[in-house]
């Protein structure tokens, strides 16, 4: 492309074009995550306003940046792009579109009963009945009463509730899945145990099925859920319990989730962790491998190994999983 010269007001005018606008009439699919969209295409990439993060990179920006990293821009092609260009296109700029002020964070109102909870995590996930009444007897687990989500509570030290995730319990098409508002990333859903453990998942499912995959003892060790690859509610727990000293990282057995894997393992050394093992499952991920144990069909990975992502960190990850491997997973865990 020829040189462009843009003066300030232009650039200024592209970097703040809105990115949930954008990315919208692009017909990309994005998900309500809090204040945030989470983007369906790239599940680590959440956006608000004119600004990104890729939370599997722990990298960001603004509007420019955005478009020449996913859609494989040069600078002024990116500014042409987002001035509207040729197609004369006007996009939706940030002040015009600015998010309403923050709520205080309230958990919904809560149903009489949980019958369709229940359902939905048993017959459709498959998670045993015995592990989601301890979490509903904690009040970490309960049906929402307007929607009949299922809400995942997360609390702080004092045991007040400072995070909430709600899953949809129906069965067709896409279940809703996202955050009450005012949710604190850092007081994700979570179990304390009394040992040195501390095992890491990315969504309260995933956690409850490896619990239910490997049952032995498990009320002794803590567990995490990062609603996603966020590292917030991570190092929350390892500061305020201090005896967790072993970590295992549990994510998706997919791009986002390996590379997540070497990004939390950097964070946890520089924080002094160095006792840190990945455990992977078989499947995409932890419910995956409950639902092919009952017989249900799981989801491929074939697509995943021809990914970049997968090569690239392929050769880092083969110690841990041999680690694993060599110990057997019911012995780490």
């Amino acid at each position: 492309m020829a040189f462009v010269y843009f003066t300030d007001e232009q650039k200024h005018q592209a970097n703040t074009v809105d990115l949930v606008d954008f990315l919208q009439r692009q017909g990309e699919q994005l998900v309500r995550s809090g204040r945030e969209w989470r983007w369906k295409r790239y599940d680590s990439v959440t956006v608000r306003g004119n600004e990104w993060f890729r939370h599997s990179r722990k990298e960001g920006g603004c509007a420019i940046d955005f478009v020449q990293q996913f859609y494989d821009m040069s600078f002024p092609e990116a500014v042409c792009f987002l001035l509207g260009g040729e197609s004369g296109v006007e996009w939706n700029q940030t002040e015009k579109s600015a998010p309403p002020p923050r709520k205080a964070f309230a958990l919904p109102e809560e149903n009489y009963d949980m019958r369709r909870v229940f359902a939905y995590l048993i017959k459709q996930r498959f998670i045993d009945r015995e592990i989601i009444s301890f979490f509903a007897h904690k009040k970490l687990i309960y049906e929402d009463s307007q929607y009949h989500n299922a809400v995942f509570v997360g609390m702080d030290e004092n045991s007040i509730p400072r995070h909430a995730h709600k899953r949809g319990t129906y069965t067709k098409g896409d279940s809703y899945k996202g955050n009450v508002e005012g949710s604190d990333p850092k007081f994700s859903f979570h179990w304390n145990g009394n040992s040195d453990r501390i095992y890491v998942f990315e969504a309260p499912v995933d956690m409850l099925s490896f619990i239910t995959l490997y049952p032995r003892d498990w009320q002794k060790h803590s567990y995490v859920a990062l609603d996603g690859v966020s590292e917030h509610a991570l190092l929350q727990q390892l500061r305020q319990n201090t005896e967790l000293r072993k970590v295992f990282l549990c994510l998706d057995h997919d791009a986002a989730g390996i590379e997540s894997n070497a990004r939390l393992k950097d964070i946890l050394s520089e924080n002094d962790y160095i006792d840190v093992t990945v455990i992977q499952s078989i499947n995409k991920d932890w419910n995956e491998d409950l639902k092919a144990k009952t017989g249900c069909s799981q989801f491929p990975l074939r697509n995943i190994r021809k990914s970049h992502f997968f090569r690239r960190y392929a050769r880092n990850c083969l110690y841990y999983a041999r680690k694993s491997v060599s110990a057997g997973i019911s012995d780490i865990c």
